[in-house]
């Protein structure tokens, strides 16, 4: 959409700020993105396959981005080898300056005396830090924020409204945590004793590596003991449960509903599709995706698509399905073979009486 807080880019610009190769006219105004129906005059949008690519004729983009392969169009191009990638740095051109608190600490945050606040803090209206916590340097901390004693956040974090970490729990560089996000949540441990459940004491604690986030309403349970861990870079949507003693590798991508049970470990850049569900204590292989819906009930190996309940490598699993499908057709051919199978019994059991 049409940013006015940002200055507009001339077509030209814009090749070269992607580094694409410009056909047309570059002196065209740019002045937002917008999808390809709904991009204006002045707008720019982009194409990945030719499904896309059939709609820009009815489009009124002023330009678009597309493949190095891309046919002839309406409007003038700029073309590049890695689309989304492009689209994505005109994107952050055009960014808005999202609000945030003043540097410094509000009036109405309560910071504990021996909390540390490193060099050009944010802390918003009724912001909460507890003792012995640690604040790194450009961390920006909006209102409402939860932060308990002995807490590490590291340097140029952004934490957003009502995110609560707990006690002793530890984030790295660059994480951001959207709002209502709940870090170090005791881990959900019960036994079953005399007829009631017995709380089993969470003594561990989270640590998120550099340059991880976490979605709105997602949370990261404390460990039993030792630690829960979220790999570096890792993303996390919105709605997601990670439970005690969970470790994730690098990169990994957990995307929203999605469910992983205690002591289960992913390897580096493992993918759960949403709403996934995993089981306790299994190992998942580094690269490994996991389609929505998918159960995981058992280790997976490395660099699998799978899918299912409960999951397996797709191909089977499409398999299978496609069996399934032919169920009802192969029970009417049972049906019919166990009739005729009857005939030539009776039939058998008629000549042998004769």
């Amino acid at each position: 959409m049409t940013t006015p807080s940002r200055p507009a880019l001339t077509l030209a610009e814009v090749a070269a700020l992607v580094r694409g190769q410009l056909r047309g006219d570059g002196g065209v105004v740019i002045a937002g993105v917008n999808t390809i129906r709904d991009a204006g005059d002045r707008e720019l949008t982009w194409t990945v396959g030719e499904p896309h690519t059939r709609k820009l004729a009815t489009s009124r983009a002023a330009a678009v981005i597309g493949p190095t392969d891309l046919p002839a169009t309406p409007m003038p191009a700029v073309l590049v080898s890695d689309v989304e990638a492009a689209i994505a740095t005109v994107l952050e051109r055009f960014l808005p300056d999202r609000w945030a608190p003043s540097l410094g600490v509000h009036a109405t945050a309560l910071v504990d005396s021996t909390a540390q606040l490193g060099g050009g803090v944010a802390i918003g209206p009724y912001v909460v830090i507890g003792p012995r916590s640690v604040i790194g340097a450009g961390t920006v901390i909006h209102a409402g924020a939860f932060i308990g004693a002995d807490c590490e956040i590291g340097e140029q974090s952004t934490l957003w409204p009502n995110v609560f970490i707990a006690d002793r729990c530890r984030l790295g560089r660059r994480n951001i945590v959207w709002s209502n996000a709940v870090i170090g949540r005791d881990g959900f441990g019960f036994i079953a004793r005399e007829g009631r459940h017995r709380r089993i004491p969470q003594i561990g604690t989270v640590v998120l590596e550099d340059d991880v986030e976490v979605g709105a309403c997602s949370c990261i349970d404390r460990a039993k003991c030792g630690e829960t861990r979220i790999g570096a870079g890792s993303k996390i949507d919105n709605l997601v449960q990670i439970a005690h003693n969970v470790r994730t590798g690098r990169g990994c991508i957990l995307v929203g509903q999605a469910g992983v049970a205690g002591s289960v470990h992913l390897g580096h850049g493992v993918v759960l599709g949403g709403q996934v569900g995993v089981t306790d204590g299994v190992e998942i292989g580094d690269g490994t995706m996991l389609t929505a819906q998918s159960g995981v009930t058992r280790s997976l190996s490395s660099h699998l698509v799978a899918e299912g309940k409960p999951a397996q490598e797709r191909h089977r699993a499409l398999r299978e399905q496609a069996a399934a499908r032919r169920l009802p057709e192969l029970l009417d051919e049972i049906r019919e073979l166990s009739k005729r199978v009857r005939r030539l019994e009776i039939a058998t059991d008629h000549s042998a009486s004769d």
